[in-house]
């Protein structure tokens, strides 16, 4: 099967012609608490989007799903800043998300949480992104009510300390957590990829070792289509229509390569990211 492609967008215009052009998964970004303080100085993406955008996009959407990024898991506060998770869950699915992610939680007990705030209504998808995660991710893992889980490579490198956001990958921490993900039969992904030919670790090479790993789902980074600088929607279309055919094609390639094929590439993949590290 290829890999589900996401998205992430508040725009109806663009999710639409992200559809049509072949994304499975319109990604709404409602993630900010204590994100710019984890992420600061970095240039990644921090969006602030609502459930009013999950609703807006539920109206223009026909076949991709929805997923719907909460915050970590929370308290209500009195200022009434913060809503609390269960009220936050509550509004994404009313609005329509089809599947709602946590980010950045670290223990067994907040997943439950998580898993209990959604009760059934929609599917859930665990964001691995923490190394107190991973550290207990049996434990994790053996939660009832978890459908999906996929692996933050931005928070999780930093968490560790590494240099570049696809050090996990290369260095076999990702390929020692997808085992984990495999032995409960669950759909994973992890990180992002820019078009075909660009990104400091080409995505050709990342794909490769999507298909490698059996994952299902993967991010379209910001460079991938960078809305916020392209204002022609025409062009915002070809991007996306050239774009996502590139990679499609790029799958069919890889599907049909044999073992040898995915050890040079993580070969290829290990020297570039090394390469990387010490420019950094």
């Amino acid at each position: 099967m290829p890999l589900k492609l996401m998205y992430i967008t508040n725009r109806p215009e663009v999710a639409v012609i992200a559809e049509k052009s072949g994304v499975d998964r319109i990604f709404v970004d409602l993630e900010y608490i204590g994100k710019p303080l984890r992420q600061g100085g970095m240039d990644t993406v921090q969006n602030h989007h609502t459930a009013s955008d999950v609703k807006k996009l539920k109206k223009f959407i026909t076949d991709a799903k929805l997923v719907a990024r909460v915050n970590p898991i929370h308290e209500a506060d009195v200022e009434k800043k913060y809503k609390g998770t269960e009220k936050e869950v509550a509004e994404v699915i009313k609005a329509g998300a089809d599947i709602v992610m946590l980010p950045y939680f670290k223990t067994a007990d907040e997943v439950r949480r998580f898993v209990s705030a959604v009760k059934g209504r929609a599917k859930t998808m665990l964001l691995f992104e923490t190394p107190e995660a991973i550290e207990n991710i049996d434990e994790i893992l053996s939660v009832e009510g978890i459908d999906e889980v996929f692996i933050g490579l931005n928070d999780l490198s930093l968490g560790y300390g590494d240099k570049f956001m696809f050090k996990p990958l290369a260095d076999g921490k990702v390929d020692k957590i997808v085992e984990k993900f495999k032995a409960k039969k669950l759909p994973y992904g992890f990180g992002g990829i820019a078009s075909l030919g660009r990104g400091a670790l080409p995505s050709e090479k990342i794909i490769a070792e999507h298909y490698r790993l059996s994952s299902t789902c993967v991010i379209l980074s910001r460079s991938f289509c960078n809305t916020g600088l392209i204002d022609n929607i025409d062009v915002i279309n070809m991007t996306f229509k050239n774009g996502v055919k590139e990679i499609r094609e790029f799958e069919r390639y890889c599907k049909n390569q044999n073992d040898l094929f995915y050890k040079e590439n993580r070969k290829s993949l290990k020297k570039i990211v090394e390469e990387i590290c010490k420019q950094v």
